[in-house]
């Protein structure tokens, strides 16, 4: 009898409202995010202008939190450390923008991240990248520790030769190069089954360094192709490229003869697997090395969609660019308490 009461369209009006309220809070949340971090540039530039223009000395910043923390308990991100990378934002990013990217739209860690340890000319790349992707803080110190900014669309390829513009370019910026998979914890003379298994163990880091897109299909795909059986290494679907991705790894050098055996297996994947609605085939050919003027004049010399990469199982961490400032660390339990209202926290001696 209650439900007669309720009108026949009430269900899709209450899903409307709840999807509106659910973009208010979105854009509520982001509003207040945006003033906060308006706020730490301003105290930035005040204490920046003070002691660069009025001689202020360096203790003076401990004395400021000090007296903030005393007029402002409630509020959180006040420690001397903090306000040390407040002084920091404002010298190095004096009108809240990185580039075009404007800093109000990114989380503070992320701010103090991109200042401390990207380049300056890589800051608007990563702040851009990081709005779009949606990345975490940790996500964000991971790409740029691995240097994703030179590596995001470097692999040779002939996509610009083999697929219509719109998708080339997104077929270019996909593939990197290198692929860094130190994650795996293998010495560089593993074997490729060793390196594939490795992979396998470890999909999900796999599917973070290979990029947003990336569905796992299957590992030593069954192809049978006139009564002969073949087993492609990795294939993956892209839900962007709305394409199966081809990986074949090997575990020494390129060589020319390689592209063939991916040419094959690319005209098997679009004959046998791919339906109508997909997009034609790509491979990604992964090696150890590559002279990159051969493995351009190979791609060039097929009809289907390559690209081809080298891999390296251990990289050199570097080193940050602001080695003076407290770590992160040092103030992270302070700012969580922004998060977690309910613990209390401690604040790191400066």
């Amino acid at each position: 009898m209650a439900n007669k009461l309720i009108p026949d369209d009430y269900g899709s009006w209450l899903e409307t409202l709840k999807s509106q309220i659910a973009v208010a809070r979105t854009r509520a949340a982001l509003a207040v995010n945006a003033e906060l971090i308006r706020l730490y540039h301003h105290i930035g530039c005040e204490i920046l202008e003070r002691q660069t223009a009025r001689g202020w000395g360096a203790k003076i910043v401990q004395r400021i939190a000090d007296d903030l923390k005393s007029a402002f308990p409630d509020m959180k991100g006040f420690s001397g450390s903090n306000l040390k990378y407040m002084r920091y934002f404002a010298e190095h990013c004096p009108d809240i923008q990185f580039g075009q990217q404007p800093a109000d739209q990114l989380p503070w860690f992320h701010i103090v991240i991109l200042l401390t340890k990207a380049q300056p000319d890589e800051r608007e790349w990563y702040a851009t990248k990081t709005v779009s992707g949606g990345w975490s803080r940790l996500t964000l110190e991971r790409n740029i520790e691995n240097k994703l900014h030179a590596r995001q669309g470097a692999a040779v390829s002939n996509f610009a030769l083999r697929l219509p513009t719109p998708q080339s370019a997104l077929a270019h910026e996909t593939l990197k190069d290198p692929y860094l998979f130190d994650f795996l914890g293998l010495a560089d003379d593993a074997h490729e089954r060793d390196i594939e298994n490795a992979l396998v163990h470890h999909i999900t880091r796999f599917l973070l360094e290979l990029g947003s897109g990336f569905a796992f299909a299957g590992r030593q795909f069954r192809l049978e192709v006139g009564g002969d059986e073949f087993f492609i290494d990795l294939l993956f679907y892209h839900t962007r490229l709305k394409c199966y991705i081809v990986v074949e790894i090997k575990g020494g050098a390129f060589k020319p003869e390689h592209v063939g055996q991916l040419n094959f297996y690319l005209t098997a994947v679009d004959t046998q697997i791919k339906t109508p609605d997909d997009k034609p085939t790509i491979g990604l050919l992964l090696c150890r090395k590559q002279n990159r003027l051969v493995a351009q004049y190979a791609a060039n010399g097929i009809e289907k969609s390559i690209g081809i990469a080298e891999f390296q199982l251990l990289k050199d961490l570097p080193e940050p660019l602001a080695q003076n400032l407290p770590s992160i660390e040092q103030i992270e339990a302070e700012l969580a308490g922004e998060i977690f209202p309910k613990h209390k926290e401690t604040e790191p001696d400066t």
